[in-house]
């Protein structure tokens, strides 16, 4: 179980330093309940979504299975024409 907590804080998401690049803060909740738990591959439930600084959102979230909790972050990033 330490092996996989500690491989999903190296991952996309799993750390303020690595968020997940989204286009819009309103994809985010959609894309938090598409992960499955990183200890039992359940659903997250999601609880406060919060602005960390420009562009940067923390999501709070918990296990529908197993009760596991977890922080996902993401940043918001404008996707303009080249």
């Amino acid at each position: 179980m330490r092996d996989r907590e500690k491989l999903a804080t190296l991952s996309a998401g799993g750390a303020r330093e690595r968020p997940i690049a989204v286009e819009s803060s309103a994809v985010i909740e959609g894309r938090v309940r598409a992960m499955p738990c990183v200890q039992c591959e359940g659903a997250y439930r999601v609880g406060e979504h919060r602005s960390e600084g420009p562009g940067l959102r923390a999501v709070d979230a918990k296990c529908d299975r197993c009760g596991a909790p977890r922080t996902l972050w993401f940043r918001i990033v404008e996707n303009e024409p080249n």
